[in-house]
């Protein structure tokens, strides 16, 4: 063998090696959430809101066969030990993780749907990380939170900086255990969120205002939006259609007789919203 062969050879031994190494490298594995693949097709990740597990979708996936579902189960969240959201922020390290989820298993352009919550960690991800999302599908959430109270982000700060401080005590974090509920899925007492979780992750969304940001997202957005109260359907109607204005071609489908958990309040009508979105 002449000294250019020797070469070579060690050369294509040296990155046999290497490729060997890499392909050892462990699976990236989630520590601020899990996820439950269900089904076969095109993915779509479902996200859901705050407090909620990822059984809020159980029926859905259900009546809506023909796609590979990764449902995504918020550590702290629903019964579930809290993990990688034990300390410090939630929502931002959130969806950088999700991201991180989606490049690592290689799923091309997956549509995203994002309940509350869920729906903020969708547009944060489409911001971000845009050659990663398809399309994305936000239910019942407006890019600054606090609207939905009322409120504003700049508005509503000494409330984020008093739940901030809240969650220091054991005396303030068992109050706002007590509080939870109102934020919980129906039927979700025996699945019980962690309380410190769940006020950080609050604390952020309060902060939280996407307005500015919207016309940067490139993949086609749907807003779903639940309207309970008859006489206020207008005003829902133009309270979500200005928060939305900036938001290139957002389709905005509005769902009556229903509450907050429209997936639940009105499954069919949600299931025939998610449908049509899906087929788009």
């Amino acid at each position: 063998m002449n000294r250019r062969h020797f070469i070579l050879s060690g050369l294509a031994l040296g990155l046999t090696a290497l490729s060997g190494a890499a392909l050892a490298q462990p699976r990236f594995a989630p520590t601020r959430f899990s996820v439950q693949v269900v089904g076969q097709g095109p993915d779509v990740i479902l996200i859901p809101g705050l407090t909620a597990g990822s059984e809020v979708w159980a029926s859905t996936v259900a009546a809506l066969p023909g796609y590979r579902f990764h449902l995504i189960h918020v550590a702290g969240f629903g019964g579930a030990p809290a993990r990688g959201n034990a300390r410090g922020a939630v929502v931002s390290p959130l969806a950088d993780e999700v991201a991180r989820y989606i490049e690592s298993r290689g799923l091309r352009r997956p549509a995203i749907v994002g309940h509350s919550m869920g729906g903020t960690l969708g547009m944060i991800i489409a911001l971000r990380r845009p050659e990663l999302v398809g399309r994305l599908m936000v239910v019942d959430m407006l890019p600054q939170p606090a609207g939905l109270f009322g409120g504003s982000a700049a508005g509503w700060s000494p409330l984020a900086r008093a739940l901030g401080g809240m969650m220091e005590t054991e005396g303030g974090r068992s109050l706002f255990a007590g509080l939870m509920g109102a934020f919980s899925p129906p039927n979700a007492g025996h699945h019980r969120s962690d309380a410190s979780v769940v006020g950080r992750a609050m604390r952020e969304l309060i902060a939280t205002d996407l307005t500015p940001h919207l016309a940067r997202i490139r993949a086609p957005l749907t807003v779903v939006y639940a309207s309970i109260d008859p006489r206020a359907r207008a005003a829902m109607d133009r309270q979500f259609a200005t928060a939305y204005a900036t938001a290139r071609g957002a389709r905005l489908i509005r769902i009556d007789d229903s509450g907050h958990m429209v997936m639940q309040d009105q499954p069919g009508r949600f299931r025939a919203a998610l449908r049509g979105f899906l087929a788009r």
